[in-house]
């Protein structure tokens, strides 16, 4: 039995199916009903969303506790949640997510896929590509992807784990890989680690963790917070810059897709084509290629994997792409991030006119990075800006959506609550429209979507 409190996690969600395809009797709670955990109790996992230890199922508090029984906690939920108390007052054992995580994926071959953005992108591909090995692979991914309709995969014939690897609370450190991937040391996360030098030395720590004989896989740039081991193997990779992988001759087909030459240490392939927008995903695209190719896959799945990979929701996911009427929604919640999307949005929509609608995560992060947020939303025509999410933390004397609105200087710009979002945009003249944020956002997604498409009718 296992009981997870914050089923509703992306991670938490992937372990919950994880275990339920074991047979195991698996039950949680979260503070809301979402999509995913809908989704989760289609798939016969029992969720309640009453903080009240009287709404756990009684199989599960009946007999007190047992040594066949987990109970799962992640840091999102407080220490002062209801049902948490309840286990720990009565004696279950809780452990943490990330280190049940690291005890299932230490058992066999990990390859784990650490950095402050970028993470979800290549270890999806990477899982995607490697399904295509004898025995597939086992995946604990940080997005559904949606070749798979999932961010669980799993192989019983296979010890091999593909698991993102979060650096948030150090929860990386649980793990011991046989391949390190470190796509982006950007500074995040200051709330827990004070400073970037500390931030950089626990990745350098994450780094260390590779077993022996094992690899380390870095985009070039961030080598500098790598303490390199005699016993393993460094490689490097880029989308522009030389690096033992890169990729080189990059364009924009005619179906708007990135086609590039994949340059290894030993060969060029040439004219790989992916089959998702965004020419920041040709970094990722190389990162995958790359662990693909280091665990033995060949050129040619590698090309047919690459080409078919059908992307990640909420990873610059296209909803609408009509004349007119187009809707991105993304997960982007850091400066850097917000960059690359609307980037990425002007190279493929040209001149056309580009609304960013973004809502602050985390009130630290706003503190922290309020003037990086106003810059790289000043990359927009029209901003629409929300109220912090403010998730695990409680507010900040001060700190409110207020400070960064009050730096950008884009003269077409307005704030409004989540809830007036669609109302928002349903006066506004609109063509191409970007959700952005990793809060509650993206349960207006459809909303929007909805609303955009009825203006587009009306036209």
């Amino acid at each position: 039995m296992v009981y997870f409190v914050g089923a509703g996690g992306i991670g938490m969600s992937a372990l919950a199916r994880y275990f339920n395809y074991l047979g195991r009797r698996v039950a949680g709670y979260d503070l809301t009903q979402t999509a995913l955990t809908r989704k989760l109790e289609s798939e016969g996992i029992e969720i309640t969303y009453s903080d009240d230890a009287g709404a756990i199922p009684r199989d599960f508090t009946e007999k007190g506790p047992k040594e066949d029984m987990i109970v799962v906690y992640t840091p999102a939920v407080p220490e002062t949640n209801n049902i948490l108390r309840w286990f720990r007052d009565n004696g279950y054992s809780t452990v943490k997510r990330s280190r049940l995580l690291g005890e299932l994926v230490n058992r066999g071959t990990g390859i784990a896929v650490a950095g402050t953005h970028g993470k979800t992108s290549v270890s999806s591909l990477a899982a995607h590509l490697l399904r295509e090995l004898p025995g597939g692979c086992n995946a604990f991914l940080g997005g559904i992807a949606r070749n798979f309709n999932s961010n669980l995969l799993v192989s019983e014939e296979s010890d091999l784990f593909v698991v993102e690897a979060d650096e948030y609370d150090r929860s990386f450190l649980q793990l011991y890989p046989s391949i390190a991937v470190i796509t982006s040391m950007d500074p995040d996360h200051l709330d827990i680690y004070g400073s970037y030098d500390e931030m950089a030395g626990a990745f350098s720590a994450f780094a260390g963790q590779v077993r022996q004989g094992g690899i380390v896989l870095y985009r070039e740039g961030v080598q500098p917070g790598i303490e390199k081991r005699g016993n393993i193997r460094y490689f490097s990779y880029s989308a522009g810059n030389p690096a033992d992988y890169s990729a080189r001759n990059v364009r924009i087909s005619k179906n708007g897709l990135s086609v590039f030459d994949l340059v290894t240490p030993d060969v060029t392939y040439r004219d790989m084509e992916l089959g998702i927008p965004g020419r920041f995903n040709v970094e990722n695209a190389v990162a995958a290629a790359a662990v693909a190719m280091l665990c033995g896959l060949d050129e040619t799945a590698v090309r047919k994997g690459l080409s078919n990979f059908s992307g990640i929701y909420r990873r610059f996911d296209i909803r609408i792409n009509k004349p007119g009427c187009v809707l991105i929604d993304d997960y982007a919640h850091h400066p850097a991030e917000l960059s690359a999307c609307i980037s990425a949005a002007r190279e493929i929509f040209g001149g056309r006119r580009i609304t960013g609608v973004f809502q602050p995560h985390l009130y630290t992060r706003t503190r922290d990075f309020a003037d990086g947020f106003a810059e790289s939303l000043n990359e927009l025509d029209d901003l629409i800006l929300l109220d912090i999410y403010p998730a695990r933390e409680k507010p900040l004397k001060g700190v409110t959506s207020e400070l960064i609105f009050e730096k950008v200087r884009l003269k077409s710009r307005k704030m409004c609550r989540r809830e007036e979002l669609p109302q928002v945009l349903g006066g506004m003249e609109t063509d191409v429209v970007i959700t952005m944020g990793a809060g509650s956002i993206d349960a207006m997604v459809e909303p929007v979507e909805k609303v955009l498409l009825s203006k587009t009718r009306l036209r």
